[in-house]
């Protein structure tokens, strides 16, 4: 193998070009946008106490303002992280990083009077000023700020909790992000990353994965009681921060910020936990198929064929393209700059994040997507997912800042169709039954780990947050046994969890920066399958409604968009419709099976 094919092979030469956000003048730029967006919080200032003086012209300029000053900051803080993302141990990428966060909260506490003026103001006045059309570009993001206004401070608590979670949580999970990337995972005689020793669950042979597995866990140990530490002081942050801001539970501002109310976020939970029996009949015939009386935990990524195939990025490259080109032209153009232009980092690096992700930076600039490509055709799937994302971004940037991004719940939509569209396009191009079986069990252990597996996260999320406020800090083990009960409620007699599978809580970064986020990856599945099967039922007619909707970004609410493309998001029924679809593929899969002679 020649040097060339093995670079492709790991997407080696594949790394972002970040200088564009700060006009390539590097952290100088970075300290130059923020002295811009301080000097326009300045300007800000000037309207402290009289927000309700504000007449539509006034408010207009306002914010204006807001939104350069926000592209300003945004592009720095994009800047520093998205550097920190792809070396955690690098001293000066993470004082950057810091001073980045530091500065930014700084100028962010001195507009604390603005929220609070306005969520203030009377309804009848703030309809009359809405109702003006010089108003579209920050309509929806005023009207939906006003949704926090029983959770509100007065202005010296708001800044002093702003001021200290660049010291509290802010910097809890920049520990934890380097904690966990530098894990490192023995295999043989090689020293991998915590990455790369997990994509050895998808082995062939079974004693790897059982190394892989044990090899995984020995990593996670040396630092498992600093990552519980880390764990349980946030818990017990958010906790102070929801006592305080008067939230009835652990998830309640999170539904907030989705858009979400607390009855309908119980209703998908609810809806999933109903139709556990659906993993549980899979991998019980997951099990029959590797010929084993019953999977183990680092049984469950193996693979019904032999060895599974690796992709090159180039290879990867192309069928992401294809994929979005058979969908919509334009897509594909949009992805084509992706590739092209230096929006992303794919290579497995030492202290590198785990994982992969979009972000969206502002709309004045675009999108990045990080990956973690280690050839695996799960990995071309996970380029088309946040490739999905990248292109929502792309797509909804002319909505400006304040309506370029979607609640999280809607969030998903976009990539789990990608991912859905090019799963369709490697499906179509294999014809050896044995190999369908091995493609349509992947789509399904996709559909599980998206939908069901996130659900039951959220049940160890509510099980620790509820258990940290009732008894205090807890312990490895204690943690260990709230996973282990909310993983076999999903997954009863299929699967045995090993001891040393107890531990693996320990490296998820959800839990950590965003807690209760994992639902809206079940939320955004089944609204997707939904869009999907819509996109199946009417073909090409259905391509520009749903652009439509891309491009809409989070201009409206989450059941508004979901009109633009025909979607129901207030009937209970509508996530059981998601859900039969997931059943359809199991039994698609238990006929392939039978197809192919393995049953």
């Amino acid at each position: 193998m020649t040097a060339i094919d093995e670079s492709d092979l790991t997407a080696a030469d594949i790394a972002w070009d970040l200088e564009p956000l700060t006009g390539g003048e590097g952290e100088g730029g970075a300290m130059a946008l923020l002295d811009r967006a301080a000097g326009l919080a300045t300007e800000m200032e000037g309207w402290r106490g009289r927000v309700a003086e504000m007449d539509v012209a006034d408010l207009e300029a306002f914010m204006r303002t807001s939104a350069e000053l926000a592209e300003a900051v945004g592009r720095a803080s994009s800047y520093a992280g998205l550097r920190f993302s792809i070396d955690t141990a690098d001293p000066p990428r993470g004082a950057l990083l810091a001073k980045t966060e530091e500065r930014a909260t700084a100028i962010a506490t001195r507009l604390v009077f603005f929220e609070l003026e306005w969520a203030a103001l009377p309804d009848e006045r703030i309809d009359e000023l809405l109702a003006d059309d010089r108003l579209d570009f920050c309509r929806h993001h005023l009207r939906s700020a006003r949704r926090y206004r029983p959770h509100l401070l007065t202005e010296p608590e708001e800044i002093i909790l702003g001021e200290k979670a660049v010291t509290g949580r802010s910097a809890w999970t920049r520990l934890f992000d380097e904690l966990t990337s530098a894990v490192r995972v023995r295999i043989g005689d090689d020293d991998v990353g915590l990455e790369q020793g997990l994509a050895l669950l998808a082995s062939p042979d079974r004693d790897s994965r059982r190394g892989a597995a044990e090899a995984v866990t020995a990593g996670l140990a040396p630092g498992l009681r600093t990552r519980a530490f880390v764990f349980n002081t946030l818990l017990a942050d958010k906790s102070t921060d929801d006592r305080l801001r008067r939230y009835p539970t652990w998830l309640a501002s999170m539904n907030l910020a989705n858009e979400a109310s607390d009855a309908s976020v119980d209703a998908l939970v609810e809806a999933v936990q109903r139709r556990y029996d659906i993993p549980r009949r899979w991998y019980t015939l997951k099990a029959r198929l590797l010929g084993l009386p019953r999977l183990a935990d680092f049984d469950r990524m193996a693979p019904l064929t032999g060895d599974e195939p690796r992709f090159a990025w180039s290879e990867g490259r192309e069928l992401v393209l294809d994929a979005y080109e058979s969908f919509a032209p334009e897509l594909a153009d949009g992805a084509r700059r992706f590739f092209d232009e230096g929006w992303i980092d794919a290579p497995v690096r030492p202290a590198k994040r785990p994982g992969a992700f979009c972000a969206y930076t502002v709309p004045s600039q675009h999108p990045y997507l990080l990956l973690n490509w280690t050839g695996r055709r799960r990995d071309v799937l996970t380029l088309a997912h946040e490739m999905g994302h990248g292109l929502h971004a792309y797509l909804a940037r002319g909505q400006g800042v304040f309506h370029q991004t979607t609640p999280l719940t809607l969030a998903e939509t976009a990539s789990v169709f990608g991912e859905t569209v090019t799963f369709g396009r490697l499906l179509q191009a294999t014809s050896d039954p044995s190999e369908r079986l091995s493609l349509l069990a992947e789509s399904l252990e996709g559909q599980i780990a998206t939908v069901f597996r996130q659900v039951a996260m959220n049940r160890f999320e509510d099980a620790v947050h509820t258990t940290r406020r009732e008894e205090g800090e807890l312990s490895t083990d204690r943690f260990g046994e709230l996973w282990r009960s909310t993983q076999e409620a999903m997954l009863g007699d299929a699967v045995e969890l090993t001891d040393g599978y107890l531990t693996w809580w320990s490296y998820i970064p959800h839990f950590i920066g965003t807690p209760g986020y994992v639902y809206a990856y079940a939320y955004g599945q089944l609204l997707a399958l939904s869009v999907y099967g819509a996109y199946e039922r009417e073909g090409a007619e259905f391509v520009p409604r749903y652009l439509d909707m891309l491009r809409a970004g989070g201009s409206r609410s989450p059941e508004e968009l979901g009109r633009i493309v025909g979607v129901d998001l207030a009937d209970p029924a509508f996530w059981d419709g998601g859900l039969d679809i997931i059943a359809g593929q199991l039994a698609a899969a238990e006929e392939a099976a039978t197809a192919a002679g393995r049953t």
